[in-house]
């Protein structure tokens, strides 16, 4: 007799369907090893050795600002006014800093995804996609200028942030112990919005080297090259700072008057901190860190150190001593000069660059300055102005791969030349415009000088109850 197993039917059932769920379990995991490899491989990855470069950089930049370049307008400045400087360029900062946050950084950098979506404003501004920074959490991320690499969106909203704050506080200085507090205020306010704003998103906004086929700024489609800001914030503010002057008009005693700056020690410093944190400023821009952020801060070396020298030598000539203010102003004029060309120019092209803007920025201040009277208190324009136009011209000939630069593409100087020089032209007339009828609406409403009792006394008491000295 043959013995056959018996078992409950219930049971064989569980175990037959268990083994079978097994199986096809098993089955599965190599199409789910691939689904999962190929999620990991499209998701961004960011780079912390780049994203820490741009932490660093981010608070170099704010160095410039506060305290370098408040020191270096307070020092240049008359004792009685050296606090209504530093408040200003200070309470400029936070301001600035909140308007970024609320709408600027939407303004500048969104825009239309696909050119088949692209509106009419594209070009010029951004939307208000995200504004107070809608949608951008901590796990957004923003490629670099490399295809497939990627930083912390938030880490570039903050490094754009200080440009956007250093750059009406560089006005100031154009405008310095004459107008009031609140009109300074009002004025960054309408002027970030209407001038900067525009210029930044112009310039600077594009989809990435992952969306070739996206809008992109303005002057950014021409192919203007402007590698850390030469148009949108030395060109733009130095512009601004010329309007500013002449509508707020002359101060009293000027040119007769003994206006010397009162402390040359802390514009040193300030000059020094401006240098140390024009790195950020330049080599940060390039949003990565590898050789090419090298060459720029390279360049920020050299194109400044020629600079300072050939100012202080035209100086030593023409005057029969080289000076400290001729040092420093020497220095910024290189930093503003090169910034544009700071990752494109090689080290000898920098260094050209640098001393003809030395030579360029004292002609400006020293001769054209007194030929057309105007009263820059600080000399923003010849220095910030002037400067940033040799700069953006001079990128289109050290940036000439012939030359040692790193142009793309088919280059031609002559035809760089000429798209530098129409980016030149939109900025002048942008900020030009937006300069003259802002501070003439500011005029109407509520004034913008200080009255001549209090010009004469200082505006550190006059406006702020303060003593910078006792």
């Amino acid at each position: 007799m043959k013995f056959v197993p018996t078992l409950d039917r219930g049971v064989d059932a569980a175990k037959a369907s268990a083994l079978a769920l097994g199986l096809s379990l098993f089955t599965a995991l190599p199409a789910f090893a691939q689904d999962a490899a190929a999620t990991a491989a499209a998701a961004p990855k960011v780079d912390k050795g780049d994203t820490t470069w741009m932490l660093v950089s981010t608070i170099l930049v704010i160095m410039m600002t506060i305290p370098g370049l408040a020191l270096f307008y307070g020092g240049l400045v008359r004792s009685k006014n050296v606090l209504s400087v530093l408040v200003q360029v200070f309470a400029g900062f936070s301001l600035i800093s909140i308007l970024w946050v609320v709408y600027g950084y939407s303004l500048a950098f969104t825009g239309a995804g696909t050119a088949a979506d692209a509106t009419a404003l594209t070009p010029f501004i951004g939307t208000l996609d995200k504004m107070f920074l809608a949608g951008v959490t901590t796990d957004s991320v923003a490629e670099t200028f490399t295809k497939g690499v990627y930083i912390p969106e938030l880490t570039f909203v903050i490094f754009q942030l200080t440009f956007a704050a250093i750059t009406p506080a560089l006005i100031i200085g154009a405008i310095a112990e004459r107008i009031k507090f609140a009109a300074v205020m009002v004025f960054l306010v309408v002027w970030f919005t209407f001038s900067y704003l525009p210029m930044a998103h112009m310039v600077w906004w594009w989809g990435g080297p992952s969306a070739a086929d996206a809008p992109s700024g303005l002057l950014f489609g021409w192919g203007a090259l402007d590698f850390a800001g030469g148009t949108v914030v030395h060109i733009n503010a130095g512009v601004a700072g010329l309007v500013a002057c002449i509508v707020l008009g002359k101060r009293i005693g000027f040119n007769k008057d003994n206006m010397a700056p009162h402390s040359l020690v802390l514009t040193m410093i300030g000059a020094c901190l401006l240098w140390v944190g024009w790195f950020g400023f330049n080599a940060g821009s390039n949003l990565e860190a590898n050789g090419l952020t090298a060459q720029a801060i390279l360049n920020t070396i050299v194109a400044t150190a020629a600079a300072a020298l050939a100012w202080m030598f035209v100086e030593w000539l023409t005057r029969g001593h080289a000076s400290m203010l001729g040092a420093a102003s020497g220095a910024v004029a290189g930093l503003v000069a090169i910034t544009p060309a700071a990752g494109l120019a090689g080290a000898g092209g920098a260094i050209v660059l640098g001393a003809v803007a030395g030579v360029v920025c004292l002609w400006a201040v020293v001769s054209i300055k007194p030929m057309l009277g105007y009263d820059d208190s600080l000399d923003v324009f010849g220095v910030h102005g002037v400067g940033g136009v040799v700069g953006a011209l001079g990128t289109a000939i050290v940036a000439a791969p012939s030359l040692g630069g790193f142009g793309v593409g088919e280059y031609t100087i002559a035809g760089q030349l000429v798209i530098q020089a129409k980016a030149v032209l939109v900025c002048i007339v942008t900020t030009g415009v937006v300069s003259f009828v802002s501070l003439y609406v500011i005029k109407m409403i509520f004034g913008l000088r200080v009255t001549e009792q209090a010009e004469r006394e200082g505006l550190d008491i006059a406006t702020h109850g303060e003593r910078a000295y006792n």
